[in-house]
């Protein structure tokens, strides 16, 4: 059973920096698809940014773009994701999904929810002053 275990969230002041990662256990290789997704209260899940895990190509948000960076580390099966110039419209549950099959019509993952079929239980990012 493939499973993803989230640390890293916490509390940071605006222009902060924090770096979520995301453990995959239950497989003994890299899913072709992850993904970091958020989710504020009162809002819909946001895909913030996608890694194929084969080319290690990445996708963003533009809410996120040129602050976030997503990386992997395949001998450890984990992503992270580095965030930098936090800001208080950061503060989200961020949640690491995973999906089985590759890039279609492309080298990026797509960012759609509905996409990943697994997913972690969430860590909290606050950026408050």
């Amino acid at each position: 059973q493939v499973q993803l275990v989230e640390s890293g969230g916490g509390s940071v002041q605006p222009g902060g920096s924090l770096r979520l990662s995301c453990i995959l256990t239950g497989t003994s290789y890299m899913t072709a698809c992850m993904a970091w997704f958020r989710q504020a209260p009162g809002e819909e899940r946001e895909g913030v940014a996608t890694i194929a895990t084969a080319s290690g190509s990445a996708y963003y948000a533009d809410s996120v773009k040129g602050r976030f960076a997503v990386s992997q580390d395949s001998a450890k099966k984990t992503i992270y994701l580095q965030m930098n110039s936090l800001r208080p419209d950061d503060t989200a549950m961020y949640y690491c999904a995973a999906d089985l099959r590759p890039p279609v019509g492309g080298p990026l993952c797509g960012s759609a929810h509905y996409r990943y079929n697994f997913w972690g239980q969430g860590a909290q990012v606050t950026v408050s002053s």
